[in-house]
């Protein structure tokens, strides 16, 4: 297998890399594995399937067996089940899109998102890349390690939210940017794909209205304004952050220049929901 595709750091801070091991395995395989160019698959009843580059036509089995690996001498297959659950998992990210045929069991044709955005463009392509070329490119990326910051405005993958997940975003980082003029503009597209995550998964299922009461009254408290500085963190605090709105008797304090004062009622929310 010649070429190679083009990876991204960002990857480090995704779902994914956050999830057991064997899903990112599973994952990595995926894109390694997808056509690079247009190939006509004959079918058991005469006809044609034409698979398109960004495209793999394999089978949950198949993919079981792929992803093994050695321990201790003895080669290991997670169970077909288990992998099933992964390309379920990843399909509800909108990471993938699985067709599976006629009566949903006649093949399985697993499309990435957004291949053709990350891997395509000038002296960017697959197939016609060298190994030598790939070396150049990551000791070039080596040297490049400062730049982290400028990369992932560059090189930041379409994330999957909509517009009020961006007004979540711009709302907490205006927050943020109003106790300290000095922060830094975060990476907004994740936030809000964070905040996207919080309303959506079953697990979480947490109001827009409620997210957003959150964002005012954390910051404008007397301790968690300097403790909640990005939408991951008040994703991990949620439950305690709304116990202790909820307990709170006085109303919320924003704290500038090391003073406090309360904060008018008719500022305290801006009605996004």
């Amino acid at each position: 297998m010649k070429g190679y595709i083009k990876d991204f750091r960002k990857e480090l801070h995704s779902d994914v890399w956050m999830m057991p091991p064997l899903y990112h395995r599973v994952w990595q395989y995926l894109k390694y594995m997808v056509n690079h160019k247009e190939n006509r698959i004959p079918m058991k009843d005469g006809s044609f399937l034409n698979i398109q580059p960004g495209q793999h036509l394999t089978s949950v089995r198949n993919i079981a067996n792929n992803v093994g690996w050695y321990e201790r001498g003895v080669f290991k297959s997670p169970n077909p089940k288990t992998v099933s659950s992964i390309l379920e998992w990843l399909e509800k990210q909108g990471m993938i899109q699985i067709n599976r045929g006629e009566g949903n069991r006649q093949y399985t044709l697993i499309t990435l998102s957004n291949w053709d955005s990350h891997q395509s463009g000038e002296d960017e392509g697959n197939s016609k890349e060298t190994v030598s070329k790939q070396s150049v490119d990551i000791n070039k990326n080596d040297k490049n390690d400062k730049n982290d910051n400028k990369d992932i405005k560059t090189l930041r993958s379409k994330l999957k939210f909509e517009t009020h997940h961006m007004k979540l975003a711009e709302l907490l980082f205006k927050k943020v940017k109003e106790n300290n003029p000095s922060a830094r503009e975060p990476n907004l597209e994740s936030w809000a794909n964070t905040f996207r995550l919080m309303m959506e998964r079953p697990k979480e299922k947490r109001s827009g209205k409620d997210i957003q009461d959150l964002i005012l009254w954390s910051q404008s408290h007397h301790f968690w304004y300097n403790n909640v500085l990005s939408a991951d963190k008040l994703r991990k605090q949620f439950d305690r952050l709304q116990l202790e709105m909820k307990d709170e008797t006085h109303k919320p304090l924003k704290v500038i220049n090391g003073g406090r004062f309360e904060v008018p009622a008719d500022e305290q929310f801006e009605n996004l929901f």
